[in-house]
């Protein structure tokens, strides 16, 4: 969200901290379902056998709109294993602070 970056920055240049990113392009991909999805069978590859069946997925796939919040839950029970901390006001942004060092 435009927003916790906005307020990552701020706190970044209030403090003078440095900033190290890290992009994750496999994010969404084999994640766990908490619900049952099924989708019809991808055009080129329609079962001769079964053409009016639908395939029940087992793991996510990219561009599935249910795999957001399944992999929100999922990192947020995550990260807070690691004692990060949720920002009340803006849920996106955590916050863990050790003897040398803050991390957001």
């Amino acid at each position: 969200m435009l927003k916790s970056i906005r307020i990552l920055f701020a706190i970044v240049v209030y403090y003078n901290y440095k900033i190290w990113q890290m992009y994750v392009k496999t994010t969404f991909l084999n994640d766990n379902f908490e619900e049952e999805v099924y989708m019809i069978q991808l055009e080129k590859f329609v079962s001769k056998k079964s053409p009016d069946k639908v395939c029940k997925l087992l793991r996510s796939i990219y561009g599935l709109k249910q795999i957001f919040r399944s992999w929100n839950i999922r990192f947020d029970e995550a990260i807070i294993s690691y004692d990060f901390i949720k920002n009340d006001d803006e849920s996106c942004v955590y916050r863990k602070v050790s003897e040398n060092a803050i991390t957001f």
